[in-house]
């Protein structure tokens, strides 16, 4: 069972209660977090798992309004007369006590087998987001709670250590942030990010980034030393160029021109950089995939990827209430061709279809990608990091010290 108590945190004054949770919950929101959610048609739950939750979509009108979520400085700070100031929203934290670090998971949908989530939930708020549903499985709303009540782990570092250590580990890229940002605005206060990061370091581990924030940069003088070895490479989630756009789809991360500036930064430092156009929203924002992909290029991105939007479980109430609120003149416009891309569906969970979709729509983005990522030069997302640098400190010294022992 999941057991929980509510806390009252804020970034300048932590404490944290416990979620003690045990392996078969553990095994169920590792299942979630990396192999792909239930078929929504099919309201699939997992053996043992509480039903609470499930179909909790309590999410207040003001959810939906661009003003309903708190600023940090990420860009916004100049933009206020012109999309607005949002009042501060508290978040709450809870300890996770899982005894693991690493998330294996076998989907043939993504190039990574195993992953970190120093997090789940996300202060971003980002509208789209298809981590939402994992939070129902917890008993919270995937709306409001998702973005407010968020879930950490305090020894992640510790744990992923533990992991490395083992005998007959062997390194293959670890994805940092699989299902929610690692650098959300409570990584500035909890460091949780960069500690698994000094782990990474000092292991010699290959690892991935995907973020939409310019916190990355503060970790820069890791990135940098494990760029020297091929260790690491950091992609920018970029899903517009339209900061009014962004506000209201993502009200809590960094502005467009921000994660841009991020981007040229990383890639000065040279620090591999990619952009990922994900999501692309049919008739909402899959126009500017060229506008984005050649900005990021500008800024210095040297590989790209990108992702059609998809809508789990209750994200798909979620997203049609937004798209009424926001943009109610082609509400019912970009829902058809979502249909469209989806089977007839709002989300089609099968492999080999969740992230590209099918259908005319689908393949003309496809297409149009193609043709602008080859134009430009840029890799895809696939491209591979070292692994054979991979060694467990202290194994040369513990060596050294036995041979030494004969004399």
């Amino acid at each position: 069972m999941l057991e929980r108590a509510d806390v009252v945190i804020d970034h300048d004054a932590i404490k944290y209660d416990a979620i003690d949770q045990d392996a078969a919950d553990h095994a169920a929101i590792v299942a979630l977090e990396n192999v792909g959610l239930p078929d929504p048609e099919a309201d699939q739950r997992l053996p043992g798992r509480r039903a609470a939750g499930r179909g909790a979509v309590s999410n207040p009108q003001v959810r939906f309004d661009m003003h309903a979520s708190s600023a940090f400085d990420d860009g916004w700070d100049t933009l206020t007369q012109d999309v607005g100031d949002l009042p501060r929203l508290d978040t709450s934290l809870m300890r996770d006590a899982t005894r693991s670090a690493i998330s294996w998971n076998t989907s043939p949908d993504i190039g990574f087998d195993r992953a970190v989530n120093p997090y789940r939930g996300c202060e971003h708020g980002c509208i789209y987001c298809y981590a939402r549903p994992t939070h129902a499985y917890l008993g919270y709303s995937p709306g409001l709670d998702f973005e407010t009540k968020l879930i950490f782990k305090p020894q992640v570092a510790e744990l992923l250590e533990k992991e490395l250590r083992r005998p007959g580990y062997v390194a293959r890229t670890l994805a940092l942030g699989s299902n929610t940002d690692p650098y959300q605005p409570v990584e500035r206060t909890l460091k949780l990010t960069r500690s698994v990061l000094e782990v990474l370091d000092r292991f010699n581990h290959p690892v991935g980034i995907v973020t939409k924030s310019t916190g990355v940069l503060r970790d820069l003088d890791i990135l940098s030393s494990m760029a020297s070895r091929n260790l690491v490479r950091v992609y920018l989630s970029v899903t517009t160029l339209d900061p009014r756009l962004a506000r209201v789809m993502e009200p809590r991360a960094a502005t467009p021109a921000r994660r841009l500036q991020a981007i040229a930064e990383l890639a000065r430092a040279g620090v591999p950089t990619g952009v990922l156009v994900a999501p692309m929203i049919p008739a909402l924002n899959d126009s500017e995939m060229e506008k984005i992909v050649e900005a990021s290029a500008r800024a210095g991105a040297t590989h790209a990827g990108y992702v059609l939007l998809r809508l789990p479980l209750e994200l798909r109430q979620m997203f049609e209430a937004w798209l009424q609120t926001h943009f109610p003149d082609r509400a019912r416009h970009v829902l058809s061709l979502i249909r469209e891309t989806r089977s007839g569906s709002l989300n089609d969970p099968r492999f080999h279809h969740r992230f590209s979709g099918q259908g005319v729509h689908a393949d003309l983005l496809m297409r149009r990608y193609a043709r602008i990522s080859r134009q430009l030069g840029l890799g895809d997302h696939d491209a591979q990091l070292a692994c054979d640098r991979f060694a467990v400190p202290g194994d040369a010294a513990a060596a050294t010290s036995g041979q030494m022992s004969l004399f």
